[in-house]
């Protein structure tokens, strides 16, 4: 774990203030052989002082880490600046009202009191002027509202007495339950895609006068879970026959486990992402076998970072193909920028020359064929030679930079064999941007229950915001061709016909 990673977690204050006071300490004394190691420049010359160069510039690395710690994170790099020919921007200005095609349109109407309908010239009766409005537009919030709805469903007799009838019951997720469905999409939504911790809620409906407890609210999501089973089943294996599949992972906290804290961080959720989807699975850890459990059907490629368990699974099925990610390799170069500007400076220039090739080419795959062959293929030549020209010192950020793509060079430059395969695993990350806000606000999953429930509700509503369909509409649709018998249709089937 890096140091910015325990400060981070730290909570208690007299703790951070050991180890803000520790770091401040190594960072004097680094700078201090730095002011030694400046000296021993000035006296050396030819190759002892090159050498000493490069100790320096690892130093500062170091150092600049060291402060890194205190500040907050960016991949962001400065914009190259001009020489002093640059026009300041203008402020920017607003938006104006912006337009509100999806929401409903409620006319309110007002009148004039009566002492006002008079003529303030002449004294006379003022007349309605029909069809004659000022208009102004206000957008209000109609509050959530929970009621008891009471169902009377209707007895009808034969004047036999043989034969009594009664109109069937609605739906209910769990026999005999007093809560609807919607109402167990609407906790669902309000988990999984608002990331609001079943306490919270309790909280909320507590002040519009619902009295629940966590507890129910989680009997009613796993209901739904079992109903909803089967689509996210086939989700599976509609992602498994895709051709391209973007994969990664993060931390999902298991708290319920024995052991807590040890225990706990080994469970991470993984992600499949296509063109038509996006597909979560909880695993008990971060390793080979959890990817094999993933992929080991799939046949095609898998765009990925650099993860060992990602290797090891393409050794053992040859149908597997790796496409790895720029992105990894350029965010390596940036964090050793302010140590080696040069040398990082041009790589990063080269890479950014293949985004901007892909930029003009946009969604022609035949534009973007013709361009990596002729444009595409010249860059990475030239990022080769880059590679055989620098000078890096062993240990040092930019050494370790400089291996981890070298050392993956043949499926860095794999995207040229094929205009379909990206230059990065952004689609992967993305996806894991909401079970990532999930886990900051209520902290991974209490029982594996819960990993299940969370893997399910997570992929069904990713994929429906990623084809474009209101997520809670579409578990809405879903259920009902549950409880009809029918196949439950995913997201991009329904897309598809709209």
């Amino acid at each position: 774990m890096t140091d910015a990673e325990r400060i981070s977690r730290e909570k208690d204050l007299e703790r951070l203030r050991t180890m803000a006071m520790s770091l401040l300490r190594e960072n004097e004394r680094l700078l201090a052989r730095l002011g030694e190691l400046y000296k021993q420049v000035a006296d050396a010359k030819g190759e002892a002082a090159a050498q000493l160069r490069l100790e320096i510039a690892a130093l500062e690395q170091e150092i600049e880490k060291r402060r890194e710690v205190f500040r907050n994170q960016s991949e962001r790099r400065p914009a190259d600046k001009g020489k002093g020919d640059e026009q300041p921007k203008p402020p920017q200005k607003g938006h104006g009202p912006r337009e509100q095609p999806k929401l409903e349109v409620e006319p309110v109407f007002h009148d004039l009191d009566d002492a006002d309908k008079t003529c303030s010239v002449c004294g006379g009766g003022l007349e309605e002027w029909e069809g004659q409005f000022e208009e102004a537009e206000e957008i209000e919030v109609i509050e959530r509202r929970y009621v008891i709805k009471c169902h009377k469903r209707r007895k009808y007799r034969c004047r036999c007495g043989a034969c009594i009838e009664t109109a069937p019951a609605p739906r209910k997720l769990i026999e005999g339950g007093r809560y609807s469905v919607n109402f167990a999409i609407t906790v669902a939504v309000d988990k999984y895609l608002m990331h609001l911790p079943l306490e919270r809620q309790v909280a909320a409906a507590s002040r519009l006068g619902l009295e629940v407890d966590s507890q129910t609210l989680f009997d009613q999501l796993w209901a739904l879970n079992k109903l909803l089973l089967p689509a996210y089943q086939r989700l599976a294996d509609v992602q498994r026959a895709r051709p391209l599949l973007y994969v990664d992972e993060s931390r999902w906290p298991l708290l319920g486990v024995k052991g807590k804290g040890a225990e706990a961080s080994k469970w991470h959720i993984w992600t499949m992402v296509s063109d038509l989807g996006v597909y979560y699975e909880i695993y008990d850890g971060r390793d080979a076998d959890s990817a094999e459990d993933l992929l080991a059907d799939f046949k095609g490629y898998v765009m990925c970072d650099g993860f060992s368990a990602y290797e090891s699974l393409a050794k053992a099925y040859p149908e597997i193909r790796l496409v790895q990610c720029w992105v990894h390799v350029r965010r390596n170069f940036v964090e050793c920028e302010k140590a080696f500007p040069a040398e990082c400076g041009e790589v990063l220039g080269l890479i950014g020359k293949l985004y901007e090739i892909e930029q003009r080419a946009g969604d022609d795959l035949e534009l973007r064929r013709k361009l990596r062959d002729e444009e595409s293929r010249e860059v990475l030549a030239k990022i080769q030679a880059w590679v055989f020209a620098v000078r890096s010192l062993p240990g040092t950020a930019l050494h370790e930079a400089i291996l981890y793509m070298t050392n993956r060079w043949s499926r860095l430059t794999r995207f040229v064999e094929n205009p379909a395969l990206p230059l990065d695993n952004n689609a992967a990350e993305r996806a894991l941007r909401g079970p990532v806000v999930g886990r900051k606000n209520h902290y991974g999953s209490r029982s594996l229950r819960g990993t299940q429930v969370a893997a399910l509700f997570y992929s069904l509503l990713e994929s429906a915001k990623q084809v474009g369909i209101d997520p809670a509409a579409y578990l809405k649709t879903a259920a009902e061709a549950a409880f009809a018998g029918e196949k439950i249709p995913l997201p991009h089937e329904i897309a598809k016909q709209s």
